[in-house]
């Protein structure tokens, strides 16, 4: 069995954990597409805190924008990017068009489409519901859009980045709705995420209390009960 000073150790644990979390959810708030995390606490196997982790999924406030870059999706769908680590999930819908005529996003991640990164040399760029991507009212290509089962876990990377997940597959024509000139804001509630760090703070700062206590009287056991009497 766990003493008491390894159970607050885990503890604090998962209040530093519970404490990053809520300031990268912060540090988001104005990010478009950002999907918060949230963190849980777990009974481990020795009676310990572990902290676990999943994202929420709701969908940020779509506004109209008068960009023809500005790209939204609705639903838990997403578009894939070509990044050095491999192609990567993405929410975020703040486009351009790189040095080299390709659609990019905000990190210069070059957009893909069904053919491969597309090229969008034009004047005029539209993009319907279902991606079909045409410059100068020519068809260039179509985006990929994709899901992954509902209770897949998708590891977020930063930003509005995820890893692909084994089960990933393209969405029908029919139930994509791919949104130009629209913009999706983050789902953080910054207040909520403050109030929340708040309690965190407050939460680390009683247990550490108790870890200095617990430490105290196992310092007053060794010192002073063990002596010797007479």
């Amino acid at each position: 069995m766990p003493d008491g000073i390894t159970s607050a150790a885990s503890a604090l644990r998962y209040w530093e954990r519970r404490q990053e979390v809520a300031a990268n959810n912060l540090a988001n708030a104005n990010t478009g597409g950002f999907k918060a995390e949230r963190v849980f606490a777990l009974l481990g196997g020795d009676d310990s805190v572990l902290p676990a982790g999943r994202t929420d999924w709701s969908e940020g406030t779509l506004s109209p924008s008068n960009n023809p870059l500005d790209i939204a999706l609705r639903g838990r769908d997403f578009f894939v990017v070509d990044t050095p680590q491999g192609e990567r999930f993405s929410r975020g819908g703040s486009w351009q068009v790189n040095a080299a005529g390709f659609l990019a996003d905000a990190n210069g991640h070059e957009v893909l489409g069904e053919r491969g990164p597309i090229k969008v040399q034009g004047r005029d760029v539209t993009i319907d519901r279902t991606g079909r991507v045409a410059v100068d009212d020519v068809w260039v290509d179509r985006l990929r859009v994709e899901t992954a089962d509902a209770d897949a876990t998708l590891t977020h990377e930063a930003g509005v980045l995820f890893v692909p997940h084994a089960s990933r597959r393209a969405v029908a024509l029919d139930a994509r709705d791919v949104r130009q000139r629209h913009l999706e804001g983050s789902n953080v509630q910054p207040i909520s995420e403050l109030v929340d760090m708040i309690s965190i703070q407050r939460n680390y700062a009683f247990v550490q209390k108790g870890l200095s206590t617990l430490d105290d009287v196992r310092a007053t056991i060794a010192n002073q009960l063990a002596k010797p009497t007479g």
